[in-house]
């Protein structure tokens, strides 16, 4: 048997996410709403399968593949859209060119249905002819059987239509009264339809309101369900069910209320609190942030209760993490320069340095150490990993910050690094990210002296440590790295800078 799988809605409903997402890949608890019913197809022994994608069919195409990652065979067809929905299936169909010497079940995969393929496939059994139509709640989402030989489809088809009226166009009413019909009107469903049913179809599925369909992954504690390599304290979950997706991190005093989902690659930070609500892929919930009856994408914040859309311009609120990061920033002259004057003004300092070293290492005064800079590979370096912009420099061997880390200034002229930006990481540091939001900071230049490497101490977290760099890449400025460069020259005079670690 082969299934036509329709997943080519138009998603201008769903505003603001139309811009991203086509309604069938929608996150659902970090699984792409197509994937429900592939999954089902799969389950009832459907592994050919023909999709008729429209809006990004592009993404659609590159998550489905050819069919190898579900033990299938895939193809696809394109609908034409027009006049503010999808063409309608019976002028898809010539175009899928299907012979009809086997069985087909039509269905549709842009909506949430509970599980019920395997259970119409078997009542239709025992019914005869040559078409059998499992009747949903809603026509669109019924399930259509045509059996080997089986007439021209196309107006029974046409009840699929995603066409913006909830009623079927009479021929299609006339041809499903000739055909053999089980009632699946009983069936939980959600035709995600308006950004409060995508929001309610979140929270029934993390609830358990949907049979035979829950979220993916491990219970950390009772409610809490969290994916792969998800770091959420049970703790943080205060009252109701929630779902931390794959890579996602959850600050241990962060709280979780409600009915939450969190899909992947989400950080929420410090003292945030989320209720009822639904946060997705890549995005960044700030430090103290209340998130309540709202969808969240990125910078986007959605109040399902007023339909409100405020797009937050603080990147320290809401923000979005991974993504493309921006291409290496190279040395600039006025940076030279200014090295240059740093380390005039350091001049002094350098005999101290030396004495230092001399009397706390006993042995060399000078130790290496391998960072990534900002200059980019040479032309026949080699790509892709980030360590072709790595660089040796040196440290004084004493324990006195500001000392050990005179000879960086040589760094800052030599344009490996700038005056003012993020903490310079190891090749072993770089390569040990295995996190999109971990990357964030590379959208900023590696410097001197910036947030992480004035308020953080030493020995603070790593995680601590990228996150203070992410938030700077996020918020830097001009004027932002000239406070920066400012603070740091007085931190000079604190006594944090001559204390030794």
């Amino acid at each position: 048997m082969r299934a036509l799988v329709l997943a080519d809605r138009p998603a201008a409903d769903l505003a603001p996410l139309d811009a991203q997402y086509a309604p069938a890949l929608l996150p659902l608890a970090d699984r792409p709403l197509v994937q429900f019913r592939l999954e089902e197809l799969i389950d009832a022994g459907i592994t050919e399968c023909i999709f008729v994608l429209g809006e990004h069919a592009d993404k659609l195409e590159a998550l489905l593949g050819a069919g190898e990652r579900w033990g299938g065979r895939f193809r696809f067809a394109l609908s034409r859209t027009g006049g503010g929905g999808a063409e309608a299936p019976s002028a898809v169909w010539p175009r899928i060119a299907l012979r009809d010497d086997e069985p087909l079940l039509a269905l549709r995969a842009d909506v949430l249905a509970a599980p019920c393929i395997a259970a119409f496939l078997d009542q239709a059994q025992g019914l005869p002819g040559a078409v059998v139509v499992g009747q949903a709640a809603d026509p669109r989402a019924s399930l259509l059987l045509l059996r080997a030989g089986h007439p021209d489809p196309g107006p029974l088809l046409d009840l699929l239509h995603w066409g913006g009226a909830p009623d079927p166009q009479p021929a299609a009413g006339d041809a499903a009264g000739a055909a053999h019909a089980i009632d699946l009107t009983a069936t939980p469903l959600n035709l995600l339809a308006t950004l409060p049913d995508y929001h309610r179809a979140n929270r029934d599925l993390v609830a358990g309101r949907l049979p035979g369909l829950a979220a993916a992954g491990r219970e950390v504690a009772l409610g809490l369900t969290a994916g792969r390599r998800a770091a959420v304290a049970p703790r943080s979950l205060k009252q109701g069910q929630a779902y931390v997706g794959e890579n996602s991190r959850i600050s241990a005093d962060a709280e979780l209320l409600g009915e939450v989902v969190v899909a992947r690659d989400v950080v929420v930070d410090r003292g945030a609190t989320i209720a009822d609500s639904v946060i997705l892929p890549h995005s960044y919930i700030g430090e103290l942030v209340e998130v309540s009856n709202a969808i969240v994408a990125h910078d986007v914040l959605i109040r399902v209760d007023t339909g409100a859309v405020l797009k937050v311009a603080d990147a320290f609120l809401l923000g979005r993490l991974g993504g493309e990061a921006a291409q290496p920033e190279g040395p600039r002259l006025s940076d030279r320069m200014l090295g240059v004057l740093l380390l005039l003004l350091s001049l002094p300092l350098w005999p101290i340095a030396l004495a230092a070293a001399a009397l706390e290492s006993g042995g060399g005064l000078l130790r290496g150490e391998t960072l990534i800079g900002n200059r980019a590979p040479a032309l026949n370096g080699a790509a892709g990993g980030g360590n072709e912009r790595a660089f040796v420099t040196r440290r004084f061997a004493t324990r006195i910050p500001v000392l050990a880390t005179l000879p960086r200034v040589l760094a800052v002229i030599s344009g490996d690094l700038r005056p003012v930006g993020v903490a310079p990481l190891t090749p072993q540091q770089a390569e040990a990210r295995t996190e999109d939001w971990q990357r964030v900071r590379d959208q900023a230049p590696v410097g001197l002296i910036g947030p992480t490497q004035l308020n953080l101490p030493a020995d603070a977290p790593f995680d601590e440590r990228l996150m203070s760099d992410a938030f700077y890449a996020g918020k830097r400025s001009a004027l932002g790295d000239l406070r920066w460069l400012w603070t740091g020259l007085l931190g000079l005079f604190s006594r944090r800078a001559w204390q030794r670690v």
